[in-house]
């Protein structure tokens, strides 16, 4: 996750992941005080804890694009600080009151997702009325996650995003969340019987609070990428009043991580009456639909991206070969580019909206797939390295213009590959295109509808323009 992620929240239409019945944490008679008192109540707290929000900036749901966010009450200038948090007021597996149990355990803890501590450390605290961050919690009643689709059906994941990514990416998600809850998280709850209580504290809680972090939660940049390479990624931690502001990929304020302390500056001048927007860096729609529950408005996320499958490549190569001979020497290429990690059955070529950001993998794909037997077999012999190789022109941004030049043969294969992505969505880019050139028929759409469409189309329109470029 990025540190300087947050996501645009919704509750649109009560669409609720999660049912009142099923609520560990309150019932559903409980009434759910109003939204501002619970924001009276959340800035109080900020203030004991030290948070110091800039007069200029107001939190609140009035003229925010969805639930809470920052408004501008007064014109902000480039480069002003309009809040700081000290880093005692972070919620992370190192602030929590069971840091010492989490610590003891630590080894029995370790997940591929290195999120179990902070989960432990929110379950621990969010179902603790006396907890330091009772205030903070409080913001989200009940503790009703953001809507992302893992808690949509799966029917409705495949009607909606077949084709995006996003069912293979949840399906994924589903299965792990189980399997961690299963072999690390309960062993842990039911050796800690003081701490935890399994009919409480159980995997329905367990997913909520995954999508908590997944939406709300922050990580902490590594200074030296160079110097860090291959040490332990830094956990995620929850990080108040930084997480109420929503996003927007065209930003206009950034976290900066300070030894003592956060603060959100501003990027560019904010008017007043304007919102104030943070970002997580470059994300394409379907990744935001799929961690955070929103998509940006086509064009408005610059940063969109659509994928096609390294495996449908070699799908197209095959189809184009005219024996079982060329098929046979075209798995012989994909077993060689495997070899040189080139590709993977799992692994996709990414393409943004003006360059190919998986540059080196589609280029030596395409070069060995489209090579002579001759070519191949010097390169095979080689192990992958050309005597005559151009340095400078592998390391150059592969843009579209210079996809268009591409030799004919690799921009027929790239073609080819294209149209089968293009192929594996249930809905076509015209249908898509007369929903949005008709705003009383997108207005029918339910939000989850409407953030589908955007993903569908923004995906659709790179490949098509891949299709056009790469036309012979």
């Amino acid at each position: 996750m990025s540190p300087e992620g947050k996501r645009r929240k919704l509750q649109e239409e009560n669409q609720d992941p999660v049912s009142a019945h099923n609520d560990p944490v309150s019932t559903h008679h409980d009434p759910v005080p109003a939204p501002e008192d619970l924001l009276s109540s959340f800035q109080a707290w900020c203030g004991e804890f030290g948070i110091h929000l800039n007069p200029k900036v107001s939190i609140g749901m009035e003229g925010t694009v969805a639930q809470y966010g920052m408004m501008a009450r007064q014109d902000i200038p480039a480069g002003e600080v309009v809040f700081t948090i000290p880093r005692s007021a972070l919620l992370s597996q190192n602030t929590t009151r069971i840091r010492e149990v989490l610590e003891e355990e630590q080894q029995s803890l370790d997940s591929a997702s290195g999120w179990v501590p902070l989960i432990l450390s929110l379950m621990y605290e969010a179902t603790d009325a006396g907890s330091p961050w009772a205030p903070y919690f409080g913001l989200w009643p009940r503790l009703v996650p953001p809507d992302l689709p893992m808690f949509w059906s799966e029917k409705e994941r495949s009607e909606l995003l077949e084709g995006t990514g996003v069912p293979d990416a949840v399906s994924k998600d589903l299965d792990n969340i189980e399997q961690e809850y299963k072999t690390i998280v309960l062993p842990f709850i039911l050796r800690h019987p003081e701490l935890f209580n399994p009919q409480t504290h159980t995997l329905d809680l367990y997913m909520r609070l995954v999508a908590f972090v997944m939406a709300y939660s922050f990580q902490e940049p590594i200074e030296d990428e160079e110097e860090d390479c291959g040490k332990e990624v830094l956990p995620p931690m929850m990080v108040p009043v930084a997480d109420l502001l929503n996003h927007v990929a065209r930003h206009n304020t950034h976290l900066e991580f300070a030894a003592d302390c956060l603060r959100m500056v501003t990027t560019q001048s904010v008017p007043a009456g304007h919102e104030l927007f943070n970002t997580y860096g470059q994300m394409g729609n379907w990744q935001l639909l799929h961690m955070y529950g929103f998509s940006e408005p086509h064009p408005d996320n610059i940063n969109d991206t659509a994928d096609i499958q390294m495996t449908v490549l070699r799908e197209a190569a095959l189809q184009g070969a005219e024996s079982e001979e060329q098929k046979a020497k075209l798995q012989e290429r994909w077993a060689f580019l495997c070899h040189m990690e080139m590709v993977g059955e799992e692994g996709a070529f990414v393409f943004g909206c003006e360059e190919v950001l998986t540059d080196e993998e589609l280029r030596t794909s395409l070069k060995l797939l489209c090579m002579s037997a001759e070519e191949f077999a010097e390169y095979k012999e080689n192990d992958g390295w050309e005597e005559d190789e151009d340095d400078d022109e592998e390391e150059e941004t592969l843009t579209y213009q210079k996809v268009a030049c591409m030799p004919l043969s690799w921009r027929k294969l790239l073609h080819a590959g294209a149209e089968l992505a293009m192929k594996s969505y249930t809905t076509n880019l015209r249908s898509d295109q007369c929903i949005l050139d008709d705003p009383a028929e997108y207005a029918k759409l339910s939000s989850r509808q409407k953030y589908s469409l955007q993903v569908r189309y923004g995906q659709k329109r790179i490949l098509q323009r891949l299709i056009e470029l790469t036309a012979s």
